[in-house]
Formats: structure tokens, sequence, C-alpha cells
């Protein structure tokens, strides 16, 4: 059978592309390499609540696993912070059973999705996988980091993720531990799932995940480790074109997760959803000006975000520990407030100034990062 699209991944962007282009009647196939939609799981989970009404998805209670009321921030030498976060509306999904929930509304809308199926080469009339070759107007890539990665490096961390049962895990409370020896340019996580579980997690440039990991658990204390998920994270921000010829790339494989966090549910599901109704502009008039509008919006969206979140990351990859252990002292009560009151988590790098701004704090970081911070901060 021929398709008007074939979508290759079937996560998050690739299962929203799919939606947007059925529901306009058009014939779309969804193949995925694994076994499972949702599998491997390899996101930390969390969202807005206002992101998920964007993407137009109401969670399933099987769909959502917890609700977050606060952040606490930990320095290289113990020094901490916590914010209030419950004015953000913080989520933690279950990825398998989100995506799961995505496809079911893609399948309902006139999706086909085809499970253990994978892209093997774009030909000129269409792709050829695992299963032969089928016949395609449009093909989208949306097979997450692996393409990015195999043509530029440098924008790559590892990481790895570990579910585990401990009694030390604060059920409402997201922690995150900074520190530039043990997970250089990014940090380790604590994100709670359920009553004494997590998703407990470390990235870096350079670094073994695994060692660094287990090192992080064995101070925590005592804990059991159910699942272990080892992966690449994207932090260099989107590349220079969503889509080329017939081509048309989204979520993870179009760099859309946010370079400080890797975090990319809401940023590459919008770019999904962008994505299916420029190919059905497409589709419908044949104008191949049409496909170039879905990075236009994209780009209006999320592209000054995105600039300041690459400025911030170069930032703080900057900071040595003495560096931040120094910003921590600095950080008021009412700067606390002013983050939980006004913060937004999908646009956070107005927070991330906030901290790096504070009184006492801002000279000596200048002394550093030089007239970089001035122009992030100005």
């Amino acid at each position: 059978m021929d398709y008007d699209v074939v979508v290759a991944g079937g996560s998050v962007a690739g299962l929203l592309c799919a939606r947007e282009i059925a529901a306009r009647d058009h014939s779309v196939l969804v193949i995925e390499e694994d076994y499972e939609i949702g599998t491997p799981e390899h996101c930390g989970g969390l969202v807005s609540t206002s992101a998920m009404d964007d993407l137009g998805i109401i969670p399933m209670r099987a769909t959502l696993d917890n609700k977050i009321r606060s952040a606490r921030i930990v320095s290289p030498s113990g020094k901490d912070f916590t914010f209030d976060a419950r004015p953000q509306q913080v989520i933690v999904l279950d990825r398998r059973e989100f995506d799961k929930q995505i496809a079911h509304q893609a399948k309902v809308n006139g999706a086909e999705i085809r499970v253990r199926t994978s892209l093997r080469e774009i030909t000129k009339d269409g792709v050829r996988t695992s299963d032969g070759d089928i016949k395609c107007k449009i093909i989208v890539d949306a097979r997450g980091v692996s393409p990015l990665i195999n043509k530029d490096r440098t924008g790559a961390l590892q990481s790895a993720q570990y579910e585990v049962y401990a009694d030390w895990i604060d059920k409402e409370r997201v922690e995150v531990y900074l520190d530039q020896k043990k997970y250089p340019g990014f940090f380790a996580w604590i994100i709670p799932t359920r009553h004494d579980e997590a998703k407990v997690g470390v990235a870096g440039r350079g670094i073994n995940t695994a060692t660094a990991l287990e090192d992080f658990l064995k101070q925590k204390g005592k804990h059991s480790t159910v699942r272990k998920i080892f992966a690449p994270i994207w932090v260099k921000g989107p590349i220079k074109e969503f889509a080329n010829g017939n081509t048309v790339i989204v979520g993870d494989a179009a760099g859309q997760a946010k370079p400080t966090t890797a975090g990319g549910i809401y940023s590459s599901g919008v770019g999904g959803i962008f994505a299916g109704k420029a190919i059905s502009g497409f589709l419908e008039s044949g104008k191949e000006s049409r496909l170039q509008e879905y990075q236009k919006e994209w780009s209006d969206k999320f592209g000054k975000e995105f600039g300041q979140m690459l400025l911030a990351r170069s930032l703080l990859e900057r900071l040595d520990n003495k560096s931040i252990d120094d910003l921590f002292e600095s950080i008021t009560p009412d700067v606390l407030s002013e983050i939980s009151k006004d913060g937004s988590f999908d646009f956070h790098t107005t927070s991330v100034a906030k901290l790096l701004g504070v009184k006492g704090s801002v000279k000596a970081l200048q002394a550093i990062l030089g007239n970089e911070l001035r122009r992030f901060l100005g």
C-alpha cells in the first residue's frame, strides 16, 4: 500500500505529526523500530499542564505518574535552595503510557502504526524499510538523536537513568545536583514518580555515566534498582533545516530538545504538530513553500528562548564549583519567591537570568564570564 506520508519514529513528535496529518484525511504510516511504542523510555517525563493543553492531550490516569510541588537545587559543597513549583503546575508522565495515548489519538484519526519496522534508506519513490519498500510523498524523520550524533558528536552528552525504589525519595520534590567535576556540563537528578519510586540520572561530558550514577546512588543511601537506561542526549539546539526536499525532520532528530535540560516533550511535540499541519498544507496545495512554514512557526515560538538557553549553557559550563557555591550563597528568599511566582517551566531562561544576576554574585561572575553574562542578563 502507498501512503501520503511515512513517519519514521513512534515517539512524541512523530506520533503528534501523524495525528495532525491523519486528522486532515491524508494517509500516514508510523514505523517504529522497537517492539513497543513508548519503549525504551529515555525521558524524565517532566512537563507542565499548560504544555499538555497546547499538545491537545488530557493525561489518562495511567499516563500521569505524579505532581511536583517543589524543586531543590544542590551545589557542589551541599548548599541548597528550594523553590515552590506549584505555580508552574509541573507533572511527571509515564512515557510508555503517554506515547501510547498519543498513538491511540493518531490511530483514531486514521493513522496506521507498525512496530519492529525500521527505516533503512530513503529512496526516489519513498522509503526502504525492514518490511520492504513503501511508496510515499513525504518522509518524516522522527528517529531521535542518533542521526544528529552521527553527523556531530560535539552536541551530545552521555546520560544514564535508573528507576529506583528508596525511602529517601520525596514524592513531591524534584532534586538537581550541580557539580562540574562529577557531571561536567550537566547535573544529576531525582524525579519522583510514585511513593518511594523515582527516576535518578546523571549526564555529563566525557564521563562514565554508569560509574557516576552508581556513586551518586551510593551516597544517597540504600536503594533497589529495577531498570537501567543509557542514552545520549542532545544539547546543541536545533538544526539549520527542518525540511529538505521530501524529508521533514521533527523532535530530537531536529534538535528540538532544550539545550539546558535536554527535555523535549513540549518543544518537540509542538514541532510535530507544526510539521503535521505544514505537510498537510503541502499535500493539499502542492506548494513546497508550505513545508517551510513549519520551521518558521517553530522558530517564532521557541527560537528566542532556545537562543537564550544556548547562551545560558555556555555560561554555566564555564563556571567552576567554587563559583557555583558562591552563587548559591548570594541567593535570597526574595529571589526564590519571585522565581516561584513568575517562572515558567517551559520558558525558563528568565529564571536562570535572575539566579545569575543576584546581588553580590554578578560582579564576581562578570569577572569570570565577561561580556557574555552582561549580554544574557541584558
